[in-house]
């Protein structure tokens, strides 16, 4: 275990006085499920403080950065904190292997261990923030992401498909899309979700996904094609 943790902390360059918390943000909760015996949380608290730091970190850096108005800014954060954009750093880092998963969950390599690395790398920014402060988590983000902007912001249109029909729909109706769950299935560790975008109250798109960022982006995604083919 010590040997594992020191690793680690070689390759986040953060020295934790307090190690129980890294292994709070490595631990999924399907882990615990299999391993009652375990005397730490799983990471979903350090994860739910960890994306609001990261959130906070990136709208500064971005703020500073560039002279832009809010939606193009807006779009940037999402494009530099996307599931995507953090599970491919959180694989780069090398934190994959790290991870306490249970035994379904390390065999299963598709949209899942994504979202799984994600939450992890904003777990970790989350134990790093309570066990160093805020300028220790400043500079991880900045070492680990925000060193990687140019390449994150370089893809040709750099919306989240929600911002997108978000735009759309108040430009073309003067209406603000809402998102509803039509339906929920699977177990607590393993969920998956149906999502309605609705204009007022007419369902334009419905999306699916493992989770209701998932599922609200191809809700938002179907929504955007079905306006701009006049469908709707």
């Amino acid at each position: 275990m010590e040997k594992k943790i020191s690793s680690l902390e070689k390759i986040l360059g953060v020295h934790f006085k307090d190690k129980e918390l890294l292994n709070h943000s490595l631990t999924h909760r399907s882990y615990l499920n299999e391993h009652p015996e375990c005397s730490w949380e799983n990471n979903e608290r350090l994860e739910f403080l960890g994306d609001a730091v990261l959130e906070f970190v990136v709208s500064d850096y971005l703020y500073k950065k560039f002279e832009k108005p809010e939606g193009e800014m807006t779009g940037m954060r999402a494009a530099i904190v996307r599931t995507e954009t953090l599970s491919d750093i959180a694989k780069d880092i090398g934190i994959e292997e790290f991870l306490y998963l249970s035994k379904g969950e390390k065999n299963d390599k598709g949209k899942a261990r994504k979202y799984i690395l994600a939450n992890t790398l904003e777990a970790i920014i989350g134990a790093i923030f309570i066990d160093q402060g805020t300028v220790k988590a400043k500079d991880f983000i900045e070492n680990k992401i925000l060193s990687r902007v140019s390449d994150i912001l370089s893809e040709k249109d750099i919306k989240d498909p929600k911002s997108k029909f978000q735009e759309l729909a108040q430009e073309k109706f003067n209406i603000t899309p809402i998102y509803k769950v039509i339906r929920e299935w699977g177990p607590e560790h393993k969920k998956n979700f149906l999502i309605g975008v609705y204009l007022k109250n007419k369902l334009i798109g419905e999306g699916e996904g493992s989770s209701k960022q998932e599922a609200e982006e191809a809700a938002a995604r179907k929504a955007f094609k079905e306006i701009i083919s006049n469908k709707f």
